[in-house]
Formats: C-alpha cells, structure tokens, sequence
C-alpha cells in the first residue's frame, strides 16, 4: 500500500494557507536554535560531509546493511529469546505485531514490532482515549494497562523495536531517522511532510534528547534539524547517544 503527496497542491504559491505554514516552518527551526543552542548536534553541516547527496545515500546504505549482516548472529538470537518470552507471558496472541507506518514520500509499510500488548489492545485503547498524555493524533500513556509484564521490559529497553531490522534490510528503513508515525501523510500540516523526504529510521535524533516524552510538533522540528544536518557523521554519534538513551532508559515508557 502506498500514498502519494499532490507536492503540485500542497504547494501553490497562491493559498494564502501555504504561506502562512511557510513561514510557521520558518520560525519553528528558528526555535530550535534558540531551544538548543549548545547542542552537540547543532554545529555539525552536511556541506562539510566527505559524502554528500546521491554518494551519502550511498554510503549509509552500505553502512545500514553492514551493520545489519555483521550482528545478524547476535541479534537473532535476542529476537529468538524476547520471542519465547512474549509467548510464555501472553500466549493468546502472536509474537510479532505488524502496523502500517508512513514512510519516505508519504508511502505506507508495514513495521514490524515484538507484540508487547495485550491481544485486545485496540479495542481497549477506545475506552481509554480520555487517559491520553499527548496531542492527537499520538497516544501515550505512562502506566498503559494494555501492556504485559514482558511487553514492559522491551520498551524499557526498546528490545521491541528490533525486529524493524527485517524493515531495514528490505530497504523500507534506515537504522538513523525520523521515526515512521502510524497515521497517515493526509494528518500532516504542510511543514511537517519535510519528514516525509528521507527513509524512516529504528532510531533518531529526538529520541536519543526526549524518545517518548515529545509532543509530535516538537519531534518533527527535530526531524527537520537532523534532515539539514544528515551526514555518516552524525548517523554515527546518534547512534552512540541511542546506546547511552536505552542504558540510562531516559524518555522510554
């Protein structure tokens, strides 16, 4: 399945509306400068970049799958353990949990989870709409009854996110960006879909300075912060800081 942006539409030099999120977008990035000014992320510049363009796509490319391939026999063997484990703990559901995500270009895909819910989930999660912490259309909520006990260690850990490494072999993600949102690309205000230009990734930039605790506005903005800055560079430090962010189980819920 897939959803394709009208671009054409969306930008029509003529709609007063363009202009106005236009210069929203403006004043949005200008708010990060101001938010995180000593950042260690805000003076690295994709024009520095040995690879740029085309031959940096390249390049995390290769790195995406060398990383993949090189730690394929270690984590197959924790994916075959948290699988065993969801299945002793809630054996009335499948192991894996598949949900549609909006991706690169606003086509959608299929991500791939550990379940760590119970079987009902969604049909619970109407009854507890009024218990949301964040704006719509994001859900959260810091003690979801919906979750199992062991449902509960892998998102401490993000040990449910592993399986998106199938996601990133078949080349519908990057291990680093903006991380796929469940609704759909029609949801978003015209600033936002700059996300929507690069592959989605298992981790990003602001998970590893808020992970679960951001409201959707304030992860985009960082979406778009990391999107200027894209380069090995930094793909690599986040990856360090998302290392440090599951150790110290900051934002994680």
């Amino acid at each position: 399945m897939s959803y394709h942006l009208d671009y054409e539409a969306l930008f029509d030099q003529d709609s007063p509306r363009q202009d106005f999120e236009r210069s929203a977008a403006y004043m949005l990035r200008h708010a990060i400068a101001q938010e995180y000014p000593n950042s260690w992320w805000m003076n690295i510049s994709s024009e520095k970049a040995l690879f740029q363009g085309q031959s940096y796509l390249f390049m995390k490319r290769v790195m995406d799958l060398t990383l993949v391939f090189l730690s394929m026999p270690v984590w197959l063997m924790i994916i075959g353990i948290c699988g065993l484990l969801v299945k002793l703990d809630s054996p009335g559901g499948p192991v894996f949990f598949k949900q549609w995500r909006t991706g690169k270009d606003g086509n959608r895909f299929q991500i791939y989870k550990f379940r760590t819910m119970v079987p009902n989930a969604e049909q619970i999660k109407q009854d507890l709409m009024h218990l949301n912490e964040l704006q719509w259309p994001d859900f959260k909520i810091t003690s979801d009854p919906r979750i199992t006990r062991v449902g509960r260690i892998l998102r401490k850990t993000s040990l449910d996110e592993l399986p998106q490494l199938l996601n990133v072999i078949r080349g519908e993600m990057s291990i680093v960006g903006p991380r796929p949102t469940s609704f759909k690309p029609e949801t978003y205000a015209l600033w936002q879909t700059e996300r929507l230009d690069v592959l989605p990734g298992v981790t990003g930039l602001w998970q590893v300075i808020g992970r679960g605790s951001m409201e959707f506005d304030e992860r985009v903005r960082l979406d778009i912060a990391y999107i200027e800055r894209q380069c090995l560079w930094l793909d690599f430090l986040i990856l360090i800081h998302t290392a440090t962010a599951v150790v110290s189980q900051r934002g994680a819920y």
